[in-house]
């Protein structure tokens, strides 16, 4: 599978969140402690929104994120408020860059660590539920991305929630009708430049791990030495596949078959079931 890393809060510089943390996602791409593989080497990429521009840029790379020079550079130059970061493991489609998380249209970040099972055998019908005008964006062949257009045709811009409810709900029952027992697993971000929307779910109950950072004031006031807390508003969070770090007190697992909002003000947390 895959590992990712949402951050939204105060900007800082990228390579704060993906090389600094002690269990650090560039640490994962070799030595994952709660991923179904251990090296996460197939693939990297970093999406991010700058102050004033409509779309986010991104950065994408078929070599491992552990030794890209590239990465290393952008990491220590770019600062932002609002980014997502992901290593691949492939479940079985082709490792080049068109395949990469995360996964960009318009304004739209999106990225996504799990798998559509038998893909290729449903891969077609699931093709055909995408809006004709959008599928000439479709660059690679991943479930992944497949998935964010499936989303797209069913009014993410609108209602990201209801969207990402109605793609898992046809990929469950397009998985039924082949015969595809549990056809879905996902962790899902997905992100407008202001919120970033996260969702755990799988057809079997049993989903993928994943992790919100605890309210900042609340771990001030745990970890009162700690000094990036000090440098960081309390509207700060990150959304991870597994904790970077071992500070008590610090990650919060997200619950089974839930959908999470980070956005200024108050978060929110609340029940996802497909549609």
């Amino acid at each position: 599978m895959c590992r990712w890393i949402a951050y939204s809060g105060t900007p800082v510089l990228l390579s704060k969140v993906l090389f600094e943390p002690e269990n650090n996602l560039i640490d994962q791409s070799l030595h994952s402690r709660l991923g179904v593989e251990t090296t996460n080497g197939d693939g990297f990429g970093v999406g991010w929104y700058a102050s004033g521009l409509a779309s986010p840029a991104v950065l994408r790379d078929v070599g491992p994120a552990w030794n890209n020079r590239n990465l290393q550079d952008v990491a220590s130059h770019v600062r932002s408020g609002l980014f997502f970061a992901h290593i691949r493991a492939t479940t079985g489609t082709a490792v080049q860059q068109t395949n990469c998380h995360p996964f960009r249209k318009e304004r739209w970040l999106w990225m996504h660590n799990g798998v559509i099972k038998e893909f290729r055998r449903l891969r077609r019908d699931l093709a055909l539920a995408v809006d004709p005008a959008l599928y000439s964006d479709i660059e690679g062949s991943t479930d992944s991305e497949l998935m964010f257009f499936i989303a797209l045709t069913f009014g993410l811009s609108d209602d990201p929630p209801d969207a990402v409810a109605r793609m898992a709900g046809l990929v469950e029952e397009i998985g039924r009708r082949h015969g595809v027992q549990h056809p879905l697993q996902m962790t899902v971000a997905v992100a407008d430049g202001e919120r970033i929307w996260v969702f755990r779910y799988s057809s079997e109950g049993a989903s993928r791990s994943l992790y919100v950072s605890a309210k900042v004031d609340a771990l001030r006031a745990l970890h009162p030495d700690v000094s990036f807390l000090r440098e960081i508003s309390d509207e700060t969070r990150l959304v991870v596949s597994e904790p970077l770090g071992d500070l008590p007190g610090a990650w919060r697992e997200v619950p089974e078959s839930s959908c999470g909002i980070v956005r200024p003000g108050q978060d929110v947390l609340q029940a996802f079931q497909p549609r």
